[in-house]
């Protein structure tokens, strides 16, 4: 035992990515075994949710048992601190809420004079309210799960170590990866057989914009060292991106690439602004 807890002490970024993806793709492993990957939509629309909570608990149980471990009581303490930090300035909280939903909509709502495909769910559905509550309340549910781990524990680490943009591209690349067993296991239609129109969207999303949107993540958190924020600002992508805002399916690499595109020059602009501010 006192090995183990040597190893994860003196390794706590590889801790926990492993405990990360144990818990979370372990779970999934053991739905899939019901029925394979990927699976039948039989099994996907029943168990989905028992999957969504088990990857969940991954970066949730990872971050908030490592900081005990490696921290202790102290390391608590910061969390709890962090995590009920709010009197960080108006300012941070528009940037955290509404720079998305604003970028999607300058994005969609030029798009959508090409192609209707492009119009965001908000405007096209007919349960606007059903829609938004939805939207808002998987966003906080997941964020704040996800933000214990990922935030919580291993961005502070990694920066430690590593700059700004090197913690934000790790953790938002293998943020990206750590979605992609749930995604192919419920890319499968009636027979099970894997359908790339389900599968490839997400996959371009994952690898092109949550890279970027890390990296941003980072930023905030680093000016703000406010657990709180950081859960919010991902609770507005997930909100607006997966429900609010979501355009029809045709139209979802396009514009993936196109907001991907819009963060990575955000990224690259604050980059030159922070050098410029150290000269």
């Amino acid at each position: 035992m006192s090995t183990i807890l040597s190893i994860i002490r003196n390794r706590p970024i590889w801790a926990y990515f492993t405990i990360t993806f144990g818990i979370s793709w372990g779970g999934l492993f053991v739905i899939a075994g019901m029925g394979g990957l990927p699976g039948n939509t039989t099994q996907t629309d029943a168990l989905f949710p028992i999957a969504i909570t088990l990857l969940l608990a991954g970066p949730c149980v990872a971050g908030v048992s490592l900081v005990g471990l490696i921290d202790g009581k102290a390391g608590y303490r910061v969390l709890l601190t962090r995590l009920l930090r709010w009197k960080v300035g108006v300012r941070w909280y528009l940037l955290a809420l509404l720079a998305t939903p604003v970028t999607i909509l300058v994005i969609l709502l030029p798009l959508s004079l090409i192609s209707p495909a492009f119009l965001p769910a908000i405007l096209t559905t007919d349960d606007k309210v059903a829609l938004v509550l939805s939207g808002i309340g998987v966003g906080i549910f997941g964020g704040l799960l996800e933000e214990l781990g990922w935030t919580a524990f291993a961005v502070p680490k990694l920066r430690m170590r590593v700059g700004l943009l090197a913690t934000g591209l790790i953790v938002g690349g293998i943020w990206g990866v750590w979605h992609f067993l749930v995604t192919y296991w419920a890319s499968g239609d009636a027979t099970g057989e894997l359908q790339m129109s389900l599968l490839l969207p997400p996959l371009v999303f994952y690898a092109v914009v949550l890279p970027p949107f890390r990296v941003l993540m980072v930023w905030v958190y680093d000016r703000t060292e406010s657990l709180l924020l950081a859960s919010l600002m991902h609770a507005s992508l997930t909100a607006n991106t997966l429900f609010i805002l979501l355009p029809q399916e045709t139209a979802h690499i396009p514009y993936y690439i196109v907001f991907a595109t819009v963060l990575w020059i955000t990224v690259a602009a604050l980059a030159v602004l922070s050098r410029e501010h150290q000269v």
